[in-house]
């Protein structure tokens, strides 16, 4: 991107603390690469603000995996980090940093055990927490085929259209026609980053990365600037893999990064779900490879809402979100659902934006919210209230 996005911070985050646990994390997030376990092991006895301190000080104890090598090269990282620095650069960029504990960060990403990321730079209005309670990943194939294109930006219309949010890594081909389709319709989308969220990459999809920022949400471990390498794809897998209830691959060769996502989504007890295509298509390789594998088969947005919508509590079904009483509600939240009218059909988001006077954006991104708490429910272009609530 290298430009700023003007977007409204997220209200609950709006005051965010800039404390030194979270300035703590945020320096750590630029002396190592993400998943890094042998920090993830010490996070786990420490906190961020000792383990930066005994990094500066060489004061390290005995710790599994962290040999002087290591350590001399987080040292020397670390004199050049200005973690202030970077907090301010994703605010002005209308961003945030949220680390766990958070009421943001999403708690199945603890499922990544050692290699939980350190925290996320994060940039849209919605709640990251809430709008992955009820999210899938579509991935696939940057050189997709026609078909994959097609497959990948229908399914994803038609999840949005069911009140899902659809994540994906903002990459060429399937990714590209994942975002697409939920945006075209609508509908909220997730965008998982292997650069800075001030980075738009790759180049050829800036207008769409603008897009997800603007009606969804995008997200890295990486801070601010920093650049894509082939190893960050793939750890970045890893977290869309944790963030979502399940994976769908739509296209894939046999060696696709795609997979990867997948078999991390299956390690995880993610659903992975697969996509048929042409027996004689290369792309079709690895995706049947996969359902060979014990994927399950899936042609369309209710097979997928079916696997996904059971998967148990931690990661609930379909309306059974968080439960808040109204009056928990954040003020700009509880204006949305007053917006929303007692009636069987409901309204539309331009309706709703004009009832109560708030971006239609803002106000997709707040029923989106509100759908994974259980209030609403989303019915083609239409909005309406949860019976009993």
């Amino acid at each position: 991107m290298n430009q700023t996005m003007n977007h409204p911070q997220h209200p609950s985050e709006a005051g965010q603390e800039t404390g030194p646990e979270r300035r703590a994390r945020a320096a750590l997030s630029r002396l190592s690469e993400p998943g890094d376990a042998v920090l993830g092991r010490w996070l786990t006895q420490l906190a961020a603000v000792d383990v930066v301190r005994a990094i500066r000080d060489g004061t390290v104890p005995d710790h599994p995996g962290l040999d002087a090598d290591r350590l001399a090269a987080y040292r020397a990282r670390l004199a050049g980090v200005d973690p202030v620095a970077d907090l301010e650069r994703v605010r002005s960029a209308g961003g945030r940093f949220i680390i766990p504990g958070d009421t943001e960060w999403p708690s199945q990403l603890d499922d990544l055990g050692d290699g939980r990321p350190l925290g996320l730079w994060v940039v849209g209005t919605g709640s990251l927490r809430l709008l992955a309670l009820r999210s899938v990943a579509v991935v696939g194939a940057r050189a997709c085929t026609a078909y994959g294109a097609h497959v990948a930006g229908e399914l994803s219309a038609q999840l949005a259209e069911r009140g899902w949010v659809v994540v994906s890594g903002a990459a060429y081909g399937i990714d590209a026609s994942a975002h697409r389709g939920a945006l075209a319709v609508g509908g909220m989308s997730i965008g998982v980053l292997a650069c800075g969220v001030d980075v738009a990459y790759p180049r050829g999809n800036a207008q769409l990365i603008r897009r997800i920022a603007s009606q969804g949400l995008l997200l890295s471990e990486l801070p601010p600037g920093e650049h894509p390498n082939r190893f960050r794809f793939v750890l970045r897998n890893r977290v869309i893999a944790a963030l979502t209830r399940g994976t769908v691959v739509v296209e894939a060769a046999l060696r696709s990064g795609a997979l990867s996502t997948a078999r991390r989504a299956r390690d995880l007890n993610r659903h992975t779900m697969g996509v048929a295509g042409p027996v004689t298509s290369e792309l079709s390789a690895g995706v049947h490879a996969l359902i060979r594998g014990g994927a399950t088969l899936v042609t369309d947005a209710a097979e997928v809402a079916e696997l996904i919508g059971a998967i148990g509590d931690d990661l609930a079904p379909q309306r059974s979100g968080p439960v808040l009483p109204r009056d928990l509600l954040e003020p700009v939240v509880a204006r949305v659902l007053e917006a929303v009218p007692a009636t069987a059909e409901g309204a539309p988001v331009e309706r709703l934006a004009r009832q109560s006077g708030l971006p239609p954006d803002e106000v997709l991104q707040r029923l989106y919210e509100l759908g994974s708490l259980g209030f609403v429910e989303r019915h083609g272009a239409h909005w309406r209230l949860v019976r009993g609530r």
